[in-house]
C-alpha cells in the first residue's frame, strides 16, 4: 500500500539479486471495503521459475518471497484435501498418516439415541441407532447433513470434472494405494455416515450430536451422549440430491464397491420421494443447541435434487421439476444452492439435454459469472469479493465464485473467467487487506489460533493444516476483541474464540479443493 502513484517497483529474484522485471505502480485506488489506498504490481510477464520478492521504492519493506512455476498449488491443494481426514470421527489418526497431529479415536456413534423429536413408528424415541463415520462438521464435533451435502457435492463435483486428475493423487490416507482414488476413498467415509441417517421412511435425520456443544478438549474426551434429532425437508433433499450424484460417479467402481451404486440410488429416490410428501418441516432447535442449519426456504433444495435425479435416471417429471422451482444461479451456499444444479447439468449437457435446455442452463452461468468479473473490475484489490461477501465464512465466497467462473470457463474457454477463481484464491493466499493467508500452515502469515478443538486442545503448537478459516465478518457475532480493524475487510482476529471469523468447516475447504484441483488440472 502506497500513496504514490509515481512509485516504481522491482520484482527480485532472490536465488541471485538480480531484478527480474520493474516498472511503475498502476494509479492508487482505494478499497472502501478495507479504507485503504493500495496499487496494483502486474508482473503477469515474469514466467521464468524461480522464488523473488517485490520491492517498492517508497516502502521500507519487502514483500514475502512467492516462487513462480508450475506446481505452486499442488502442496496446498493435497492440504486442502486432507484436512477431512484429519476432521474423520470414529477412528483413530495414526502418526503413519497425521504425523504430530495423530490422535486417538472418539465418537464411535454406534450407540446414538433417538430424540423425542425424531420419533417415528418403527424407531421410536429412544431407539439407539449405528452411525459411525462422517467428518466433523466445523470446530465442533457434530455432523450436520445439510452441511454434509454441499461439502460432499463439491468434492464429488471436482473428481467428476477432472478425473483424471484425482486418479493419480495421493494424499496419505490410510486408503492411499487402492484402486480408488483419494478424494473418493475420503468421500466414502462421509457417504456411509450418510448412509445412516436415513430413517426407514426415507426421511433424513437432520443432525447427529451431542445436546450442547462440547468443551475445547480433544474427539476422545467429548463422551457426552449422542442423538439424531428431527428429519427435515431441507436434510431429505441435500441427501437426495448428494446421494444421486454419488450413485453416478461410484457407478464406475462397481467392481471395489458391488451394489453401491444401486444403494446411493435407491436412498436418493426414497429421500426426495419423502421431502415431496413433507414439503414443508423446517428444523429448528427443540432438543439440542448445537449449529442449526435451519432453512425455511426450499425452492432451491428441490430444484438441487430434481436436477440431480434428472440426470441419473433421465426422467422427465425430474427436469419439469428442476424447471418449476425457477431457482436462478447465485453464489453457492449450505442455505441457497441453486448454483449446484446448474454445473452438473452443464457438465451433462450433451448427454442428458435438448439444444434449448443446454443453451438455458449455460447462458445462466455464464451470466452470472460475467456479474463477478464486473465487480471485480470495480475492486482496488481486484479480487472477487464484494459488499455482502464479508459475513460469516466469507473466505468461501472467495472460493465459491471462482467455482462458479470456472463453469464458465469450461464452456466457454475464455481465460477471463479462469483469471476471476486465480483472483480469488491470491485473496485467500495473502492478497486482501488483513495479510493473512487464510489457509493454516501455508503461507507466511498463516492462522495459528483458528475456531478447531482438536487444533486447540492438542498439545501440538502449530494447528491441523490444511484448513480455510472463515475470514473477515463484519457480523463479529463472538464478541471477541483485537479484531485488525473495524472496516469489513479488517474484520479478522487469529484468536480461538473468533468462531465469527476464525473457525473452520468442511463447506469452505470445499469449493477451495474444487478451484485449486481445476487450475492444476487446467494447466
Amino acid at each position: 500500500n502506497t500513496n504514490s502513484d509515481s512509485a516504481r517497483f522491482e520484482v527480485i529474484n532472490q536465488a541471485n539479486g538480480s531484478v527480474a522485471m520493474s516498472g511503475e505502480l498502476a494509479s492508487a485506488q482505494t478499497w472502501e471495503f478495507s479504507d485503504e489506498t493500495v496499487n496494483l504490481i502486474d508482473f503477469t510477464s515474469l514466467t521464468t521459475p524461480g522464488d523473488y520478492y517485490i520491492r517498492v521504492n517508497n516502502i521500507a519493506t519487502d514483500s514475502a518471497v512467492f516462487t513462480v512455476g508450475n506446481d505452486v498449488f499442488d502442496d496446498a491443494h493435497a492440504a486442502v484435501l486432507k484436512a477431512y481426514y484429519f476432521n474423520r470421527a470414529s477412528t483413530a489418526l495414526e502418526a503413519e498418516y497425521a504425523g504430530v497431529w495423530a490422535r486417538s479415536a472418539g465418537h464411535p456413534d454406534t450407540n446414538v439415541i433417538v430424540a423425542d423429536n425424531a420419533a417415528s413408528a418403527t424407531r421410536p424415541a429412544g431407539t439407539i441407532i449405528s452411525a459411525p463415520k462422517g467428518w466433523y462438521d466445523a470446530g465442533d464435533y457434530n455432523k450436520y447433513v445439510v452441511n454434509s451435502g454441499i461439502s460432499t457435492y463439491t468434492l464429488l463435483a471436482a473428481y467428476e470434472h477432472y478425473g483424471a486428475f484425482y486418479t493419480g493423487l495421493d494424499v496419505n490416507i490410510p486408503e492411499s494405494g487402492d484402486s480408488v482414488p483419494d478424494i473418493l476413498d475420503e468421500v466414502k467415509w462421509n457417504l456411509d455416515w450418510l448412509v445412516d441417517m436415513q430413517d426407514d421412511d426415507g426421511g433424513v435425520y437432520h443432525k447427529l450430536t451431542h445436546e450442547n456443544f462440547s468443551a475445547s478438549v480433544m474427539p476422545s474426551e467429548a463422551n457426552t451422549p449422542r442423538y439424531v434429532v428431527q428429519k427435515s425437508t431441507s436434510a431429505a433433499l441435500n441427501f437426495a440430491a448428494t446421494m444421486a450424484v454419488a450413485s453416478r460417479v461410484f457407478d464406475e467402481y462397481e467392481t471395489e464397491f458391488p451394489g453401491l451404486a444401486a444403494q446411493y440410488r435407491s436412498a436418493a429416490l426414497n429421500a426426495y420421494t419423502w421431502a415431496q410428501a413433507n414439503s414443508n418441516i423446517p428444523y429448528g432447535h427443540t432438543f439440542s443447541r448445537t449449529g442449526e442449519y435451519g432453512d425455511t426456504q426450499l425452492a432451491d433444495e428441490f430444484s438441487w435434487a430434481a436436477a440431480e435425479l434428472f440426470i441419473l435416471t433421465g426422467d422427465t417429471q425430474y427436469w419439469d421439476a428442476f424447471s418449476d422451482q425457477k431457482a436462478g444461479v447465485s453464489l453457492p451456499s449450505w442455505q441457497y444452492v441453486a448454483a449446484l444444479p446448474y454445473i452438473s447439468l452443464a457438465f451433462h449437457a450433451d448427454d442428458v439435454l435438448t439444444t434449448e435446455q443446454k443453451e438455458y442452463v449455460e447462458s445462466s452461468i455464464t451470466n452470472y459469472a460475467d456479474s463477478i468479473i464486473q465487480r471485480q473490475a470495480n475492486s482496488a484489490y481486484r479480487v472477487p469479493m464484494f459488499a455482502a461477501n464479508f459475513n460469516w465464512g466469507g473466505n468461501a465466497n472467495a472460493a465459491n465464485h471462482g467455482m462458479i467462473a470456472l463453469q464458465a470457463y469450461r464452456i466457454t474457454g475464455e481465460a477471463r473467467y479462469k483469471d476471476v477463481a486465480i483472483a480469488g484464491v491470491d485473496y485467500l493466499f495473502g492478497r486482501n487487506a488483513t495479510g493473512f493467508s487464510f489457509v493454516t500452515g501455508h503461507g507466511d502469515v498463516t492462522p495459528v489460533d483458528p475456531h478447531h478443538r482438536q487444533s486447540v486442545a492438542d498439545s501440538v503448537v502449530e494447528p491441523v493444516p490444511g484448513f480455510l478459516v472463515g475470514g473477515a465478518n463484519e457480523g463479529r457475532q463472538d464478541g471477541c476483541a483485537n479484531y485488525i480493524g473495524v472496516e469489513p475487510a479488517l474484520s479478522y482476529v487469529d484468536d480461538y474464540c473468533s468462531y465469527a471469523s476464525n473457525e473452520v468447516t468442511i463447506n469452505w475447504n470445499a469449493p477451495l479443493v474444487y478451484v485449486l484441483g481445476a487450475l492444476i488440472a487446467e494447466q
